[in-house]
């Protein structure tokens, strides 16, 4: 993500718009049509302003427990019909509830909870995470 890690501040992706232009643009340049987006923590700045606007360029959207969900209301949430995965570690007490508690305004939701799983529930618990994200992708096909 530009601006966290050891990558430079971007103006670029300053602004709501310009976060979705970016995500947008990486697609095109991969030559990446229809992909399944995964979104764990931060990377909900990016993801899920780009799943409002743009969803219909996804084949479906794994948010995992992904930050900001609250910054968007339930009735934004019900317009998007992208088959989503909502996944988080029960062991997660922040952004894991909250997540679910905004997310679940969309209309083509499924949940999996990864048992004894913090957070990052795809590193704490990697062969459930696997097997719920696999027969998710396993669904879309």
């Amino acid at each position: 993500t530009p601006g966290y890690g050891n990558s430079p501040p971007a103006e670029t992706v300053a602004t709501v718009q310009g976060r979705v232009a970016f995500l947008d643009r990486v697609l095109q340049e991969l030559g990446i049509w229809r992909p399944v987006l995964v979104s764990p923590s931060m990377s909900g700045r990016f993801a899920l302003p780009f799943l409002l606007v743009r969803g219909d360029r996804l084949s479906g959207f794994v948010p995992i427990a992904p930050a900001r969900t609250k910054d968007y209301a339930a009735e934004q949430y019900r317009q998007v019909q992208t088959p989503t995965l909502i996944l988080y570690g029960d062991r997660d007490t922040s952004l894991g509830p909250q997540a679910l508690q905004n997310l679940r305004h969309l209309p083509r939701h499924r949940v999996a909870v990864v048992p004894d799983a913090g957070h990052a529930c795809y590193m704490d618990k990697p062969e459930p995470f696997h097997r719920a994200l696999l027969s998710f992708l396993h669904q879309l096909h």
